[in-house]
């Protein structure tokens, strides 16, 4: 049997795998001849099909990551990354692409020693079907220990080749690993991709990288705009690729196209009173729909200004893709701007088509509008029973019912005064969703509402709730302004998280279909913002008792509020907050308001910074390793066997009394201050004082001394999970 010392590396260009687990280490490649050459780029062109605009943002990142992914795993070197994305195109250049792969080592372990050889040291079928697999011979096998044991292992040193001879394959797995939304197939294809492939660009500093795709044959050959240029050409320098490209009406580089189409719609209002409405998810939109963006001045009836502005904005960008404009009061213009996919030579068509398309527009919506307010809001609430809201939860008419009940209970404990109108707010809120405006235009719910509100002559802050129960719509967005509006928002939304989590459909993962995360952030802001004195569990309790049927309703509270606590904790986070700190107060949302959690947070933070913290902290932490977490009797002061227990004792009482007030008051940072006094008494008990005395009478006074000590404290956080600095 050869020893450890003699056996030798085998070197082997064999491309068979094995199901081992491998172990890579990468040399430079010492006998290269160019080395590294910055000059040596590589373009990569997909040419499709029009991509729709909403993949594309994310096909950029993914081009990227799968382009340094790939070229890891084949030990290829390189330098800058770029990627580009239009309709019709994703592109890839990668600069200072290595002329060689990296020279690799790898250790192949396979059987274990005892199974390898035999008691003479002759190796066994197993030891020679191993080599045989990785193209080696038996005698290259080493013996080297892994976990408790000796096995064989085949190391096996593969050099680099030239990076022209793996890039065809490299180029196809890069566009062949690419993710998107929805994928297709086309024709006779075996591939799936976003869209049919038209043609595929592949060069190496100037020559092609050849390789076939499912019929398609790579080349040095590109194409320019489909219609201003729609002729193939050749790219011969990389250097050159995006200027050609503009020569032939293609803007390639997304970033230099969306701010040249910020600049030419600016253009288009030098000294006028009127500005466009810029709307940068708009702006992103229409920067990945054209190629060449031409913006163009367009005009409509001023009578359709009559109509709700939103309603307008709405049908403009959200169905149209076109920039709203106002003039310096905020008031809507009668005019827009489309930014074509055309030469400016052919504004006037682009102009005549946009207005003909956006006059059939607003006489949908204008129609719709005037159709909804033939009938008053009120006159809608009967009809909601004809609508599910969910097969388990009821109708719309049961689901405004439930935050009806919600809205008025905290009304009550809140603002009492506003009562009558959060409850006729709660009654309407669902009402404009059976409206012909918002069937068509499901993104105006809620304000849409307002406006018939006040054409039915309701109440001006009724109908300004139904618009603000939807706030804030995402992170960082505005919380409703009004308390009515407020308290709607929080029962609409509480009602949601707990309707859906009582019947199961609790997110996981990335899967949120009823948005619950999103609501959850909205009540927590909604709460921090407004500073309401309500907590956790009696806005939920109350939601949960409206619903139609719970099982186990503690255990679904007791879920509700971790998942809403999670939301806390990001908002804190974002703050800044120290997350020790942030965990350290957490808790307390079920039992005090989050205003005060926040408050509570805040002191900590500045605590930390006094002298007296550290030591504090760490006397703190002597009572928690020692108190038991069941309930203690009262503390005996006739028990007091030392001056220690007594000191300690009157000093908590002491502070106790002098900080109820201050905690009343949410001065915490001072009420943790006066608590630090408490820092001296207790390394004195600890020191002097045996705790767990023989007398079990002693021992339980004391445990139950120390028991309070940190419920006092435990009112300004939970303390072990604060770490030490």
């Amino acid at each position: 049997m050869p020893d450890k010392k003699s056996m030798g590396r085998q070197r082997s260009a064999s491309g068979r795998g094995s199901d081992n687990k491998e172990r890579m280490k990468e040399t430079p490649a010492a006998d290269k001849l160019s080395g590294l050459n910055h000059d040596s780029s590589i373009l990569l062109e997909i040419g499709t099909e029009e991509i729709p605009a909403r993949f594309l943002a994310g096909a950029i990142a993914n081009l990227k990551e799968t382009a340094v992914k790939v070229f890891e795993e084949n030990r290829l070197g390189y330098g800058d990354i770029h990627t580009f994305a239009t309709p019709r195109r994703l592109a890839l250049i990668i600069k200072g692409v290595e002329r060689f792969q990296k020279d690799s080592i790898k250790e192949v372990f396979g059987p274990s020693k005892k199974a390898a050889f035999d008691d003479n040291g002759n190796p066994t079928k197993a030891a020679t079907g191993f080599a045989n697999s990785l193209g080696i011979d038996v005698s290259s096998l080493k013996i080297k220990n892994k976990g408790k044991g000796e096995y064989v292992v085949a190391v096996i040193e593969e050099k680099g080749v030239e990076a022209g001879a793996v890039l065809a394959e490299v180029l196809k797995k890069i566009i062949l690993s690419l993710h998107f939304p929805k994928s297709m197939r086309w024709g006779n294809t075996r591939i799936s991709f976003v869209r049919p492939i038209h043609w595929i660009l592949a060069i190496f500093g100037s020559e092609i990288v050849n390789f076939e795709l499912d019929g398609i044959k790579s080349s040095n050959l590109t194409r320019g705009h489909r219609f201003l240029s729609p002729a193939a050409f050749q790219i011969k320098d990389i250097s050159s690729y995006k200027s050609l490209l503009e020569n032939n009406f293609v803007l390639v580089d997304q970033e230099k196209r969306k701010s040249l189409t910020r600049k030419a719609i600016a253009g288009l209002f030098d000294n006028s009173e009127n500005q466009p409405l810029l709307d940068e998810d708009l702006l992103d939109t229409v920067n990945f729909i054209v190629e060449f963006p031409v913006p163009v001045l367009c005009s409509f009836d001023k009578d359709y200004l009559k109509l709700p502005k939103e309603l307008l904005i709405t049908v403009m960008k959200d169905h149209q893709k076109y920039f709203a404009v106002q003039d310096i009061n905020g008031n809507l213009a009668n005019t827009f701007v489309v930014v074509s996919n055309t030469k400016q030579e052919n504004a006037e068509n682009v102009r005549t088509g946009a207005e003909r398309v956006i006059k059939a527009r607003f006489d949908d919506a204008k129609f719709y509008y005037h159709e909804d307010m033939n009938k008053k809001l009120s006159d809608r609430v009967e009809s909601l029973k004809l609508v599910t809201f969910h097969d388990e939860l009821g109708s719309l008419f049961d689901k405004t019912g439930r935050v009806i009940a919600i809205a008025s209970s905290l009304s009550r404990k809140l603002m009492p005064s506003v009562l009558d109108k959060v409850t006729r707010a709660a009654l309407l809120s669902k009402t404009d969703l059976i409206t012909g405006v918002v069937r068509e235009f499901p993104e105006l719910q809620g304000i849409i509402g307002k406006y018939y509100a006040y054409h039915d002559n309701e109440d001006s802050d009724v109908a300004d709730a139904l618009d603000e129960q939807y706030l804030p719509r995402n992170f960082g967005d505005r919380v409703p302004s009004s308390d009515i509006g407020a308290i709607l928002s929080l029962s609409d939304k509480i009602d949601n998280i707990a309707s859906f989590f009582s019947i199961g459909l609790i997110p996981t993962g990335s899967e949120d279909p009823f948005a619950l995360r999103r609501q959850a952030m909205g009540i927590v802001s909604i709460l921090f913002e407004k500073g309401y004195t309500l907590t956790l569990r009696e806005i939920l309790e109350t939601a949960i008792a409206n619903l139609p049927a719970v099982k186990s309703s503690e255990d679904i509270l007791e879920i509700i509020i971790s998942f809403l606590e999670q939301r806390i904790e990001f908002v804190l986070s974002s703050r800044g907050y120290s997350p020790d700190i942030i965990k350290s107060v957490l808790s307390l949302s079920t039992v005090y308001p989050l205003r005060t959690v926040a408050a509570r947070i805040e002191a900590l933070t500045k605590f930390r910074e006094e002298n007296v913290f550290t030591e504090f902290l760490l006397a703190i932490k002597r009572v928690n390793n020692i108190v038991p977490k069941t309930i203690q009797p009262p503390v005996n002061a006739e028990l007091f066997m030392q001056d220690e227990e007594k000191i300690l004792y009157d000093v908590l009482i002491r502070i106790r009394d002098k900080i109820r007030p201050i905690i009343g008051e949410e001065k915490f940072f001072e009420g943790l201050k006066i608590f630090s006094e408490i820092t001296s008494p207790i390394n004195n008990f600890f020191d002097r004082v045996l705790v767990m005395d023989k007398e079990e009478e002693i021992k339980t006074n004391r445990l139950a001394l120390l028991k309070e000590v940190w419920s006092d404290i435990s009112v300004f956080a939970d303390f072990s999970k604060i770490l030490q600095d």
